[in-house]
């Protein structure tokens, strides 16, 4: 599995589980890339519910903000990053300049050694958000994710808990 793959799915979609599955076929030692950041008690709950159904051996990696320093550091063995959509959230929210991060997370995917996996909500699918926030969230996420599968070797939707190769 070289270069990058892109991993794109609903809500509870089996996406995760799909990618951490080509991740940990893998020789190791694998880094998970977690963007959630734990705001409410909910939240927390999801993410040591996500720690606990993985397998033994992953070393975590916090990256709520600077995902492209994150994979410029750790770009060495096989990555997971979990997930592009929580990033997006988190850089629109701390009003950063989504292009450029978009242009950085590009050259660190190029500059990775080893193997990645991104993991991102297919949010284009349903209504139009009655809201410009939301809309521009959908807007970004549909354009990160299109510039991502030009880059990536793979290209992956998950429905159902099954996975589609699309690339």
């Amino acid at each position: 599995m070289p270069g990058v793959t892109l991993v794109l799915g609903g809500a509870r979609s089996g996406k995760s589980r799909f990618a951490e599955g080509l991740v940990t076929r893998l020789p190791g030692p694998w880094t998970y890339v977690a963007t959630a950041q734990a705001w409410d008690d909910e939240m927390r709950d999801r993410i040591r519910q996500h720690q606990a159904d993985r397998v033994p051996g992953w070393t975590t990696v916090e990256a709520p903000l600077d995902l492209a320093g994150a994979l410029a550091r750790h770009g060495q063995g096989p990555l997971l990053v979990d997930c592009l959509t929580l990033w997006l959230t988190n850089v629109m929210l701390a009003e950063r300049d989504v292009p450029a991060a978009f242009v950085a997370l590009e050259d660190a995917l190029a500059a990775c050694a080893g193997p990645v996996v991104l993991v991102g909500n297919e949010v284009g699918l349903g209504i139009v958000p009655d809201n410009a926030l939301a809309r521009a969230f959908r807007d970004h996420a549909g354009r990160l994710h299109q510039r991502l599968a030009v880059l990536a070797s793979q290209v992956f939707l998950t429905v159902a808990g099954l996975p589609l190769k699309v690339k």
